[in-house]
């Protein structure tokens, strides 16, 4: 059904107005992890894929993955001093994971690269705040709803590891 309206300087329809809507949802839901987050999670995978525990170039990683090498090697580097990875330098070195897959959740790659996982900092876990514009949270609609974003996505992240997502072609 269209519902429609046109006089001279408005022309719209419902229809276009809904997939407009859901277009601006997916963008921004496409756009809530950052290029940053995005990468090192794709590196990770990468290196697990590998299988073996000899490390990997970044070279090698930003040509597969289409990353570019200067910013992955921050990423890298970040992810190293996080615990998650090794590095050896000179010939035959590169990164390498210090943790089985299995064991590397994605709640604690995401934390590390993006910070807190809840959209807003009055429902997060580890990096709460009040919420300056409401004055009780049990109250607010939008704190509500944001605790019940907040635990699928850890549910989603928490039932995920590296191994999971590496198993992916």
């Amino acid at each position: 059904m269209v519902i429609s309206a046109n006089s001279g300087l408005f022309n719209f329809s419902l229809e276009n107005s809904i997939i407009n809507a859901k277009k601006s949802i997916f963008k921004y839901i496409r756009n809530m992890l950052s290029k940053k987050t995005k990468y090192g999670i794709k590196a990770l995978a990468f290196i697990a894929k590998k299988g073996d525990k000899r490390p990997v170039q970044t070279s090698e990683i930003s040509k597969s993955e289409n990353i570019s090498q200067k910013f992955l090697e921050s990423i890298l580097l970040e992810l190293r001093k996080s615990g998650f990875l090794g590095s050896k330098k000179g010939k035959g070195g590169g990164y390498y994971l210090i943790k089985e897959p299995e064991a590397i959740k994605m709640t604690a790659v995401i934390r590390v690269l993006e910070g807190p996982i809840a959209m807003v900092p009055c429902v997060s876990l580890n990096y709460y705040e009040k919420c300056g514009d409401c004055p009780s949270e049990e109250a607010c609609s939008v704190h509500s709803l944001m605790i019940q974003v907040r635990d699928s996505t850890l549910k989603v992240l928490g039932d995920n590891t590296l191994a999971d997502i590496s198993a992916k072609k």
